[in-house]
């Protein structure tokens, strides 16, 4: 996605964790220090570090079967996420044509539980790859996801029930079930080279972004061609990438790992304010920040713009998300996570904002250029920002999982809100206000987790000073 992404990096995350049964916490921590070491407080458990290096010793670094298994990732993610990314094509043609009879609040309802399932279904999938069951989830929910395609294809005009249950719930579904392994069996490959790893794979889903709306525009809209055929082109299209991929990841080790206790570790972590305010802030940002992805193309042909231009409106978003997701690897150590984070959140608000005002080619280019870039940058940095205000890594795998299924939540409930407030008469600024309203709540938050961490690392310090001169 571009927005597609909420996902990704709670699997990479995830993946770090259930690398091996010998010393996840530190397998963590290294991870997240290629992004902000010298800063995050080391308070990670001394007695883990001697097994993590051996355990590293062993991470062969590449290899073919290391960058096939990668090639095979990035298919996965551009396949599920890059579809989910792509349904503001789907929600222009439902309400025009082939669900007419619905309103856009009922039509989102379709793409915001496909995006909740991608989501949140990562919490039991995390979990049984941690048990080892790494291709049952990859061959089944590839199986799932492609016949879920394919029964949506035999779906009727203004069969509501049909829609939402294929490409809703079943595409849903198997896309979070692929999720997961594709991404944590790369932790069993690279150590050093991880975040190479993870920023390729990452840009699968970007790139199945720009290429998806580009198909479906050109063979929904022909009328020689209709839904059907043009579904099932799709569809096959998805099952030929994700049989490639099944071909080609394979595991080094088998995940036999107890998962810890969940809830044991949320009791533990949920008296840190910083955490708890950046997964509100998640959450709260998540309910509008949507909004452009699902509706900026519908919004572009509503107001009469050229309609070609129009279908290219969410390529062109998804092509700068692309961008945004590649660029702050670069600069995050100077910068800082989390500051690039609240940044983000700030002008992406702005921007829905300036939705209200969209009616010409040259607003939908410059609004589709900038939110694209700063809401790539921001799901790339959610990961990476959890990582920052987390003090014991053992405890970074269920605060990843928590907080994503939460925004999972806000993304579930606020694109059927923004289209309730849309209309029939399609007023704009009402969700475009409301959205816009939700995502500055959300940097307020994101804020006020910074102004907490910088607290609570003074603090740190001044213990850690005081201790010195005793």
């Amino acid at each position: 996605m571009s927005g597609s992404q909420l996902e990704f990096e709670r699997a990479e995350e995830k993946g770090v964790v259930g690398a091996g049964s010998e010393a996840p916490s530190v397998h963590k921590s290294e991870a997240s220090a290629t992004v902000h070491d010298t800063s995050r407080p080391q308070t990670a458990r001394g007695e883990d570090a001697a097994p993590s290096r051996a355990q590293g010793a062993d991470v062969p670094e590449g290899g073919w079967t290391a960058w096939t298994t990668v090639a095979g990732a990035f298919l996965c993610q551009m396949c599920g996420f890059g579809y989910t990314g792509s349904f503001g094509v789907y929600q222009d043609f439902y309400k025009r044509v082939y669900l007419s009879n619905q309103t856009s609040s009922a039509i989102s309802w379709i793409g915001s539980i496909n995006a909740f399932l991608v989501i949140s279904s990562g919490l039991l999938a995390g979990r049984l790859y941690d048990r080892g069951y790494f291709y049952h989830l990859l061959y089944g929910g590839s199986l799932l996801l492609a016949f879920s395609l394919f029964m949506l294809s035999l779906a009727k005009p203004d069969q509501y029930y049909q829609i939402i249950l294929s490409q809703g719930v079943g595409v849903g579904l198997g896309a979070g079930m692929v999720y997961i392994p594709s991404v944590a069996v790369l932790s069993q490959y690279f150590l050093k080279r991880r975040a190479l790893a993870m920023t390729i794979v990452a840009s699968g889903s970007s790139l199945g972004a720009i290429i998806h709306p580009i198909m479906l525009n050109n063979t929904l809209n022909d009328p020689k061609i209709g839904f059907a055929s043009a579904t099932r082109a799709n569809a096959g299209m998805i099952a030929g990438l994700l049989l490639i991929a099944c071909c080609l990841m394979r595991t080094r080790t088998k995940q036999l790992r107890q998962p810890p206790d969940l809830w044991v570790s949320a009791k533990r972590f949920s008296k840190d304010g910083a955490y708890i305010f950046a997964a509100l802030g998640m959450t709260i940002f998540a309910m509008g920040f949507y909004f452009p992805l699902f509706y900026i193309q519908l919004d572009a042909v509503a107001h009469g713009l050229d309609k070609t231009f129009s279908f290219y409106s969410l390529v062109i978003l998804n092509a700068c998300s692309f961008l945004g997701r590649l660029s702050p690897g670069f600069f995050a150590n100077k910068l800082g996570v989390e500051n690039i984070t609240t940044l983000s959140t700030f002008v992406c608000a702005v921007l829905i904002l300036g939705m209200i005002g969209l009616g010409s080619v040259a607003s939908v280019v410059v609004i589709a250029i900038i939110y694209g870039f700063f809401a790539g940058t921001y799901i790339s940095m959610l990961a990476p920002l959890l990582a920052h205000l987390t003090d014991d890594m053992s405890e970074l795998g269920a605060r990843m999982g928590i907080a994503f299924a939460f925004a999972g939540i806000g993304t579930l409930t606020g694109t059927p809100i923004e289209g309730a407030l849309l209309t029939g008469d399609y007023i704009w600024w009402r969700p475009a206000l409301f959205s816009g309203i939700l995502a500055f709540a959300g940097f307020g938050c994101f804020l006020t987790s910074i102004i907490l961490l910088r607290r609570r690392k003074r603090r740190q310090q001044a213990g850690a000073a005081a201790s010195e001169k005793a």
